[in-house]
C-alpha cells in the first residue's frame, strides 16, 4: 500500500511539472537542399534546450520546432540553426560551419 501511495505521488508530480510547458511551434525557413541537411538539423537541433519535436521538409526548406517557449526562445533557435551552417530566416549562417558542410549541403549544391 505505502509503494502505491509513493507511485501515486510520482505520477501526480510528474503531470503538474509539464502541465507548467508552454509548447509552442516555430517554423525557421532555412538554406537546407537535402537528406543530409535535414539528418543534421534534426539530429542536432533536438538536443537544444526545451525542444520537443523537429521536422525539415526538404522540398519547402522549413524547418518545424516544437520548443517549451519557458525554456528557449526562437531567436535561440534561429542561432542554433545558423551555427550548423544553415540560414534561418533573416539570420546567415555561420562561415565557419557553412564551410564545413558536404558540398550537397551548400547553397549552390546539388541534391543527392
Amino acid at each position: 500500500m505505502k509503494n502505491h501511495l509513493i507511485k501515486l505521488i510520482c505520477i501526480l508530480s510528474l503531470i503538474s511539472f509539464g502541465a507548467n510547458a508552454q509548447i509552442t511551434k516555430a517554423v525557421i525557413k532555412t538554406s537546407g537542399n537535402c537528406e543530409s541537411c535535414k539528418e543534421t538539423m534534426e539530429h542536432n537541433l533536438k538536443f537544444e534546450k526545451g525542444v520537443k519535436s523537429v521536422n525539415f521538409d526538404v522540398d519547402s526548406k522549413m524547418l518545424t520546432v516544437q520548443y517549451d517557449s519557458k525554456k528557449t526562445t526562437i531567436d535561440v533557435l534561429r542561432k542554433a540553426v545558423t551555427k550548423l551552417g544553415y540560414d534561418a530566416d533573416s539570420l546567415p549562417a555561420d562561415p565557419k560551419a557553412y564551410n564545413k558542410l558536404k558540398d550537397c549541403c551548400k547553397k549552390d549544391g546539388h541534391s543527392h
